[in-house]
């Protein structure tokens, strides 16, 4: 009977730790879309230090406003922030198609971002 009490606490004291994880990470994705938007590499870098997060790690689970961080990082303008990416994903990673099936080097095409100092970091990483 002793069991029960302790197994009710356990379960407790378990789902109110679960739930600020959730609030801290939609945070930080909050956090990662605002520098990326305002081309603040030094922030970015900070909060990823600070969160113990690889870039690497995460990029494909990172969504503002429904588009990668590179080409969130193309749409603002954020050269700076959008060769810090390019340069810290694995080069695979680089040429494989994104969410909507379509490479970030084609997708750079054809949305006009060629003489992009993205693209030129990205094409040193895959070889293209």
């Amino acid at each position: 009977m002793r069991l029960l009490p302790v197994a009710i606490a356990a379960l407790i004291a378990a789902s109110s730790v679960s739930a600020p994880a959730v609030a801290n990470t939609e945070q930080l994705v909050a956090n990662i879309c605002d520098y990326v938007k305002s081309d603040d590499k030094n922030r970015l870098r900070k909060k990823m230090k600070e969160s113990r997060v690889k870039l690497r790690n995460v990029y494909a689970s990172i969504s503002c406003d429904g588009s990668s961080l590179l080409r969130t990082a193309y749409n603002s303008n954020a050269n700076d922030v959008g060769e810090f990416i390019a340069k810290r994903m694995p080069s695979s990673d680089l040429a494989a198609p994104e969410a909507d099936g379509t490479t970030i080097l084609d997708w750079a095409a054809a949305n006009g971002h060629d003489g992009s100092p993205i693209t030129a970091a990205i094409k040193d990483r895959v070889g293209g």
